[in-house]
């Protein structure tokens, strides 16, 4: 075999075992890839969230919705163990109500701090540092409804 062959089998074999490690670490072991789910209750006091049409999607390590006025979206990271963090989430810029802008800061904040998660059926709880949920979510039929 000529040296320039082995070359790129051996750079080849490297691809393919740089892939298959690619492959286990990215989504392999995410429960939310896929799914979609609006907000119905959160730790904040004094906003009702169902007054406002906030949103979360996950697919392929990205996260994006609505969160009141404008649309956002981040990197995210969730394991099968629980584990759940938010990075980097860009927003729009549009003005709205001020009743929704305050939603929006409260959705934003309480959304970079959660920490885990927990899905029970047709319900997403994004948790803080201490296992207590913050944002609830839920998906189905009834859960995109306007």
């Amino acid at each position: 075999m000529r040296a320039t062959s082995r070359v790129i089998l051996v750079g080849l074999g490297l691809l393919v075992a740089g892939t298959a490690v690619f492959m286990m670490t990215r989504g392999d072991d995410d429960p939310l890839d896929g799914s979609s789910w609006v907000l119905t209750d959160w730790s904040e006091d004094g906003i009702d969230p169902a007054e406002f049409a906030i949103t979360a999607e996950f697919a392929d390590g990205r996260l994006a919705g609505s969160s009141g006025v404008n649309r956002y979206t981040g990197g995210y990271t969730a394991t099968s163990a629980g584990e759940f963090s938010v990075s980097e989430v860009a927003s729009t810029m549009m003005a709205g109500p001020e009743p929704a802008m305050a939603a929006e800061a409260a959705y934003l904040e309480l959304l970079a701090s959660a920490r885990g998660f927990r899905i029970e059926g047709d319900r997403l709880a994004l948790l803080d540092a201490e296992d207590q949920e913050m944002l609830t979510f839920a998906t189905g039929p009834d859960a995109t409804a306007t």
